[in-house]
């Protein structure tokens, strides 16, 4: 379940990118025809994608505590946060599409495109915090959980603990003004995070755990002393 969530996420994520693209970069989308129907659907994958940010901390958590009950946790609340910060963005676009549709009746053609992108700012900085930073903390938490676990083959949590660095520096970057979300070292930097959300959940979802890793046995060990 934990390897299709992850799936999931990076499923929804790619195309809301292409589908949300209209109203992110089209200044006066609140004045014109629009493309509802598709910054819709890309909202809802949006959400997908929240949902099943949340779902793979939960499903896991009960499992990867026994290695570290405190990075566990920590998992589950920097992925819960990546979840609310993402909803508030999906919150900020579907606003524009109800304005656009109310049409501006007794607001000017400035204001409303001066409302349109406060809410596209908005939904940018939701974007960098929650997509952009969460994922190196997500990485650093849960890589170190499966590094120490052996759950899974090394290399896949070793990818994710050298993203986490590369991510947190592009991201603290490009809210600084040293880089932006386009430049080559933002692409260098997202590339060993996706590599490890990927691998990851393929992993999970055709191979599964390790069955010989101590922390399954300690977990067997748990269950049977709690009946």
């Amino acid at each position: 379940m934990a390897g299709i969530l992850y799936l999931v996420t990076i499923a929804a994520s790619i195309p809301a990118v292409f589908l949300l693209d209209p109203v992110l970069t089209d200044p006066a989308y609140i004045l014109g025809a629009g493309a509802d129907d598709q910054v819709v659907l890309g909202c809802l994958l949006d959400l997908v994608n929240a949902l099943a940010c949340i779902g793979t901390a939960v499903v896991l958590f009960s499992i990867v505590r026994l290695e570290h009950e405190g990075f566990a946790l920590g998992f589950v609340t920097t992925r819960m946060f990546e979840a609310a910060v993402i909803v508030i963005g999906v919150a900020c676009l579907l606003a524009i599409v109800t304005l656009r549709q109310d049409g501006s009746a007794g607001t000017s053609d400035d204001a409303m495109v001066a409302v349109g992108r406060g809410l596209v700012a908005v939904r940018d900085a939701t974007f960098l915090l929650g997509p952009g930073l969460m994922p190196a903390f997500n990485a650093f938490l849960l890589g170190t959980l499966m590094y120490r676990s052996r759950l899974v083959p090394r290399p896949i949590p070793i990818a994710g603990l050298i993203g986490a660095p590369l991510l947190l520096s592009s991201s603290l970057g490009i809210m600084f003004g040293v880089n932006t979300a386009t430049s080559l070292w933002a692409a260098i930097a997202t590339l060993p995070i996706l590599l490890w959300e990927l691998s990851l959940g393929l992993w999970m979802t055709f191979k599964g755990f390790d069955p010989s890793a101590p922390i399954l046995a300690r977990a067997v060990d748990q269950g049977g002393a709690a009946r």
